[in-house]
This record gives C-alpha cells, structure tokens and sequence, in this order.
C-alpha cells in the first residue's frame, strides 16, 4: 500500500467551467425522473460524479475539476433532489436504487466503463457502486470517505462534533425537546416527514446549517441561512438515508466487500481536519484496498472546495488523463 501523503504543492487551477452538451430527464421508474447532464468533450474519457448529501445535488463547480479537453463528464441529480422529480420523495429511495440508475445512466449513454469522482456520501455510493459492478469501474477517486456507519452517525450526531463547536451543537440541540435527545436523527425525522411543510423547513435548516457550518477549515461557525426548498429536500433524503443506515447490513456494509475492489485503483483524498467525516475512515479503507493511495491533506476540512483538497483532486485527474 502507498503511505499516507502529507505534502504540500503548489496549487492548480481549475478548469473553466464547460457548458453540457447534453441534457435530459431519464426515466428511471418508481415515478422517478433523474437530471442527467454531460459536459467536456463527447468522446473523451469517461467519469461520473456522485453528489454528496444524500440529497446535495450536482453543481456547475464540479465540472471545473477535469480538462473539458480530455474527459467526457457525466453529472446527474440523485433520486429526489436537485433537478430530479419528485423533489424530496423518499419513495423508492434506496441505495440500491441509485446503483441501479447509475447503470441505466452508464448503458442509456453508451459508455463501457468509466471513472467514478464522488465525496462524502458521494464516496460512500461510489464504493458501493464500485462493489457492486467492478467490471464497469476504471478507477475511483474519492474526497471525505463516509462508510455510513453507526460510529460515524454517533460522532456527528450524537456529540462527538459538537465537543469542537458547542455553541452550534446547542443550536442544532435545543429545537428538540430534552426527553427526545438521545437519538437527535429520530427526533428531526418525526419533524422533517410528519409534519406541515413550514414546520418541515424549520428544522430542515437547523439540520442543513449544522452540516454546513462545519464543512470548511476556515468556517467561523456561520455558513448562511440555507434556502428552504434547498434544505427542506438535503434534510430529507439525508435523515432518509440515515434514519435507515443507509440500507446497508452486514453482508453490504463497505468494509465487508473492499476485496472486490482489489483490481480497481483508487485515489482517496482526505482532509486531516474533517469535522464530518473524520479521517479513521478514509484510512480504514486504506488498509483494505492494495491499490489505492491516500492523500492526507494536513490544514483542510471536508469541503470539496478547500484549497488542499482542490489541489490533490485536480491533480490526480491530470494524472490520470496523461498516464
């Protein structure tokens, strides 16, 4: 296995954002329509973006970190946010569901196989995507590995994170009643499903602010209020997937099926300062996957647009497109 890297380089730039040349709704079924756009160039190389969240949504920015030149970018809403309809339905929203609309994306545009770029829960669908279809994975780079695990909901719901930022964890606390904090995701799902929409976008933004204020090294605990549909659909699908560890058990957990991976490089970068996803993860999968390397970012969180994590991310995709 490579060694974990520390080292500092100079920063790369972006690349400027592309314009899709393609757009569409795909019919995935369920009463589902998912978003799908491709950008860069048409027969290039090609790699899909999972989102994070669950719920997030796919960005214009997450073009910028490929040379439209080289690679053919295939980005796409998951079941239920961004663009894709239902917005906020939790129906037939299941993990596995979304393995199975990568793969209808992947044959609906031809594409043999191709690399999977994805972050945070991003990196947790792409391992399992990657686990599940090998043969269709050249390659898996991966930004705040999350294994949708009860240690990582603990840490992060259950105080761990709040130990590091007592004041916002109060703020996200204190809305739930005292009796009902012993299981905070619990409590905000009652909130988030079985209540009137305004009283859903209430703690749907208490949820979303948590997150986002802790997502940047330089955050100064204030990340902005978040638009309500917007967070009405993150803190939805996210408790969704959560409320339901993510449908994984035993037999589907990640750390159960790294050796299907083991012919399959991987690239995993990961800030040393991650208040959401902490490192232990990311390492963990380290050390059950041979071909892959680990690339510690000392003074950076989660968030995709850290400086640090930019830099390793675009490099690695340099990397590959001139191997």
């Amino acid at each position: 296995m490579d060694k974990v890297s520390g080292q500092r380089r100079a920063v790369p730039h972006l690349y400027p954002p592309c314009n899709p040349f393609d757009q569409r709704m795909l019919d995935v079924g369920d009463g589902h329509k998912v978003y799908v756009e491709q950008c860069g160039r048409p027969d290039g190389i090609p790699v899909v973006i999972f989102h994070g969240g669950p719920g997030g949504g796919c960005s214009p920015t997450m073009r910028r970190y490929f040379d439209p030149d080289i690679y053919r970018v295939v980005l796409f809403d998951q079941r239920g946010c961004g663009r894709s309809t239902p917005a906020a339905s939790v129906e037939a929203n299941t993990t596995w569901h979304l393995v199975a609309d990568t793969e209808l994306i992947r044959e609906t545009l031809g594409i043999e196989s191709w690399y999977v770029f994805g972050g945070s829960w991003g990196a947790t669908l792409g391992l399992i995507y990657g686990q599940t279809h090998p043969e269709r994975v050249k390659g898996l780079i991966l930004r705040g590995v999350f294994l949708m695990t009860q240690r990582e909901l603990d840490w992060f719901y259950g105080g761990g994170a709040g130990q590091f930022w007592p004041e916002l964890w109060n703020r996200f606390e204190r809305i739930i009643p005292p009796e009902e904090r012993g299981d905070l995701i619990e409590a905000y799902h009652k909130r988030l499903f079985d209540a009137p929409i305004p009283e859903q976008t209430k703690y749907a933004r208490a949820w979303s602010n948590w997150e986002n204020a802790l997502a940047s090294i330089e955050s100064n605990g204030f990340s902005g209020e978040a638009p309500g549909e917007y967070a009405r659909i993150f803190a939805r699908l996210e408790n969704h997937y959560f409320i339901n560890h993510g449908f994984l058990d035993e037999k589907t957990a990640i750390l159960n099926n790294m050796d299907k991976l083991q012919g399959i490089p991987g690239y995993i970068v990961q800030g040393r300062l991650d208040m959401i996803c902490p490192p232990r993860s990311a390492w963990l999968v380290h050390q059950k996957w041979a071909k892959s390397q680990l690339r510690m970012v000392p003074m950076a969180g989660h968030a995709l647009s850290e400086p640090g994590i930019t830099r390793e991310l675009v490099r690695i995709m340099d990397e590959i497109a001139h191997h």
